[in-house]
């Protein structure tokens, strides 16, 4: 029901929970086009593009965080975008709720556990967008989204995930110990963006920027920081 309660254009919507036959399921909103994942796989997304998504995102994060709804398990197979456009954070608060499938082949995409992991002391997520607390198995809260949000944007400025391995082992380590290579943003990118990134993407989430909101409003500022004219020469 709290699920089912987020209106919001940038969120799937859940319409009910039924049951037929003894058994119970979602039924959720059909949202036609690509997922960011598949649009990812094509090359990186170009600046202005790839704002606006992560704008849209930014505010699907931010409506359910108001709702206390984390997402948890955000990532670019679970946003898709329409053909007119329009962003669609899916799973909201799902894998909390369900628990997730069991680990795919590619560990870059891989769920790591199950519909018991809400405790502590359980990892629950995807590697490759996880919180350092998510990969510690702690309690999480909004600022993992966070977290996952800047993983998503640094891999839509330049291509590739912000960690990588060749393990869910190998990328956990990464999580927890590497910093993503910002040198890879492309040339030009506004200063506000770098800042955003490293403020997203700090391991000590006292540290991290804290609400989807001002993450949204760095972005646009950045927008407005991208457009304004560069200053004239001084002597």
């Amino acid at each position: 029901r709290v699920l089912a309660s987020l209106n919001h254009p940038c969120i799937g919507t859940i319409y009910g929970l039924e049951e037929s036959n003894g058994r119970s399921f979602l039924v959720m909103e059909l949202v036609a086009g690509e997922t960011l994942a598949d649009r990812i796989a094509r090359g990186s997304v170009p600046r202005e593009e790839a704002l606006t998504i992560a704008r849209e995102i930014a505010e699907a994060l931010e409506a359910a965080h108001e709702k206390g709804v984390v997402h948890r398990d955000l990532k670019p197979s679970n946003i898709k975008i329409t053909p007119d456009g329009q962003v669609k954070v899916l799973d909201f608060g799902l894998a909390k709720a369900l628990g997730t499938e069991a680990p795919e082949a590619n560990p870059i995409d891989s769920p790591t556990l199950t519909a018991v992991g809400t405790s502590a002391g359980v990892i629950l997520g995807t590697a490759a967008y996880m919180s350092p607390e998510q990969a510690r198995g702690f309690e999480v809260d909004r600022r993992t989204d966070i977290f996952a949000f800047g993983a998503v944007l640094y891999e839509m400025l330049t291509g590739p995930p912000a960690f990588q391995g060749d393990s869910v082992s190998d990328i956990l380590a990464s999580v927890l110990k590497l910093e993503p290579d910002l040198g890879r943003l492309p040339v030009g990118t506004p200063p506000a963006i770098h800042r955003l990134l490293q403020r997203c993407l700090r391991k000590d989430r006292k540290q991290r920027l804290q609400t989807a909101g001002d993450a949204r409003i760095e972005i646009e500022d950045a927008r407005v920081e991208g457009e304004a004219p560069a200053p004239a020469p001084t002597r």
